[in-house]
């Protein structure tokens, strides 16, 4: 609990005992049972020989009579009870009144005092309580325009270039930053300016954040970390007033280290909001420019940014002075993938016999985020199983959890449609494998996951950056291999290949409008892409053709479509032994991979029909 907490349980628990004692002052005489009555009342009780005792304290008196009643009254100040009970003949002690006196100081007199007060006392608290809480809103509306960014000690670092793979590159242009910042003598006596802002671009997940954090372990210098979203505010000017409070307390800290991170919520293009080229976000990104170019030579402050979409960031924040350095990260390679896989999986009690290379040649297009959360769900996995190791089972497993989902068990399935969902997979599965161009397929299954009712993962010989016409081809065919075989055996489709034909589409449109496979069309482009800069999506495309060119284009569209599926048909007609064996396979054991899949597809007979 925290002091202020404590303050205002303290300021409660005041006015509750100021309420309690004011209700007990003002109800005393219900509560207590005696009523008030003036002083020569009291003495002519007394001579009535009506009363037992009579208690003196200070200026009050009570009197108790035979009868168990009870009597108050007050005495005038320096007056003496004794002496007008004497007075009117009233004797004192035995054989009479028994009067009794208390001294008038101490606790009593003490606790008298404070009930008279405590009416004061309690209205004091409350406006106290009500100055403390204007203070207090008072403050906050002064902190408002105040930065938000969090602060990372230097000296407990907690992330270096160690905890970060699959980026070799990235972290060797990042050196140079760390050199900079320990050593900055070097540079400056040659003459060399270093770089005032680091922009590392790249999809999501690659490990931007991470690789910004390793560089302030590895320089040991402050760290200030915000995101791009906390500068902006409804109100105008707090973005502006937050840019300026974070740049002062950096140069405070020089040397050290800020990284905004997502700065495309602040860095899209000038003049492309709905409100013109005066809304808050734009004043906060004129007010990160100013302060950029106001850094002295001789402070030594980086800029560490991350975006994914540097295509809609103002060019002025990309021009020398300002960003100078752009980092690109990309997906990891196989060996990358491998790299980070051994790096998360410190602590884990992984078997020895798991291959973290085949693993790695599974997970094409993962990124540092993927591979950590496929380890997090086979830990998991692992614990569901009550096992005391990670094994390899728990990580191919979680391999297709990452990418199409929890298996869906509780399923229904009838025969029939486990038959259909079977031959449909065995269909794709038996086009790639007999494609030359296509990438082999390494797990086949029918087990229900996410929206699908069974996939057929490909596992390509090699990773490469560039796609062949040929090898586009044969993904088409492939993609069509499972609405063929539905066709061939069944007389009938499905909807399960809603998503194969729109795969299909999208490659063949590419193929014709972007990549210029079209001998027809010749090698050119067709259509510009149009976005918002401010919504950051693509929201129409803007014609460059003519209704002839467009006429063109859908025939070669579904030219390339209808020769594909005229291969896979070719190829499952020709082949229905094969298919029909995978598909059996399928129907009793449910899933089918690696080696055992290819030995399979090799060795089954053709038995073509007609």
């Amino acid at each position: 609990m925290n002091m202020r907490s404590m303050r205002s349980m303290f300021i409660y628990l005041l006015i509750a005992v100021g309420v309690m004692a004011i209700f007990l002052t003002v109800f005393n005489e219900p509560f207590g049972g005696s009523s008030e009555i003036p002083v020569s009342r009291v003495i002519s009780l007394a001579s009535e020989n009506k009363l037992e005792t009579i208690e003196i304290s200070g200026d009050t008196l009570t009197a108790v009579g035979y009868d168990g009643s009870r009597y108050t009254s007050r005495k005038e100040s320096g007056s003496s009870i004794l002496e007008q009970l004497e007075a009117a003949g009233v004797s004192s002690g035995a054989g009479g009144v028994d009067v009794s006196v208390k001294g008038s100081g101490g606790l009593g007199s003490l606790f008298g005092i404070l009930i008279n007060f405590l009416p004061i006392i309690f209205f004091g608290a409350i406006l106290l309580f009500m100055m403390k809480q204007a203070q207090g809103s008072t403050s906050q509306t002064f902190s408002f325009g105040k930065s938000k960014a969090r602060v990372f000690d230097s000296d407990n670092p907690t992330v270096s270039f160690s905890d970060v793979a699959g980026v070799d590159e990235a972290k060797e242009e990042l050196q140079e930053v760390v050199e900079f910042l320990k050593s900055p003598e070097r540079f400056l006596a040659l003459g060399a300016k270093i770089p005032r802002g680091v922009l590392l671009m790249g999809p999501p997940g690659v490990g931007k954040t991470l690789l910004a954090r390793a560089v302030a372990g590895e320089a040991e210098v402050p760290f200030f970390s915000i995101s791009g979203s906390e500068f902006v505010e409804m109100f105008v000017g707090v973005g502006a007033s937050r840019v300026r409070d974070l740049f002062d307390t950096a140069k405070k800290n020089a040397p050290c280290i800020v990284f905004v991170d997502e700065i495309d919520a602040v860095g899209r293009q000038r003049g492309a909001g709905l409100g013109g080229g005066h809304d808050e976000r734009e004043q906060t990104l004129n007010q990160i420019l100013v302060e950029m170019d106001g850094f002295d030579t001789g402070t030594n402050i980086i800029v560490l940014a991350s975006t994914n979409r540097p295509d809609i960031l103002d060019p002025a924040l990309l021009r020398p002075g300002r960003f100078d350095r752009r980092v690109t990260l990309d997906s990891p390679d196989v060996k990358g993938r491998e790299e980070i896989l051994n790096v998360h999986s410190k602590g884990k009690p992984i078997s020895e016999d798991t291959d973290m290379e085949a693993i790695a040649k599974q997970t094409a297009g993962f990124s540092g985020a993927d591979l950590m959360n496929l380890l997090n769900e086979s830990a998991i996995l692992a614990a569901r199983r009550d096992k005391k190791t990670i094994t390899y089972d728990e990580m191919a497993e979680s391999i297709d959890r990452v990418i199409a989902g929890p298996e869906r068990k509780n399923k229904v399935v009838s025969d029939k449609e486990k038959r259909m969902v079977a031959y449909h997979e065995a269909g794709h599965a038996l086009v790639a494998h007999l494609l030359p161009h296509a990438d082999p397929p390494y797990k086949v299954t029918i087990v229900a996951r996410g929206q699908t009712g069974g996939h057929t993962r490909f596992l390509p010989e090699e990773e490469t950056q560039l796609v062949t016409q040929n090898q586009l081809e044969a993904r088409l065919a492939a993609a069509l291999g499972g609405r063929v075989a539905e066709e061939l055996v069944f007389y009938e489709v499905t909807t399960g290949a809603g998503n194969d034909l729109e795969q299909a589409t999208n490659i063949a449109r590419a193929m014709i409008t972007r990549l210029g496979m079209s001998k027809k069309l010749g090698p050119r482009t067709f259509g510009k892409r149009e976005e918002l800069v401010f919504l950051g999506r693509e929201i129409s495309e803007q014609r460059d053709y003519s209704d002839t060119v467009a006429e063109t284009i859908d025939d070669e569209v579904h030219g390339l479509i209808q020769h594909a599926y005229d291969i896979a048909k070719e190829l499952i007609n020709t082949n229905m032994g094969k298919l029909s064996a995978l598909a059996s396979h399928l129907v009793e054991h449910e899933t089918i991979e690696g080696d055992e899949l290819k030995d399979l597809l090799d060795q089954a007979p053709a038995v073509s029909v007609n």
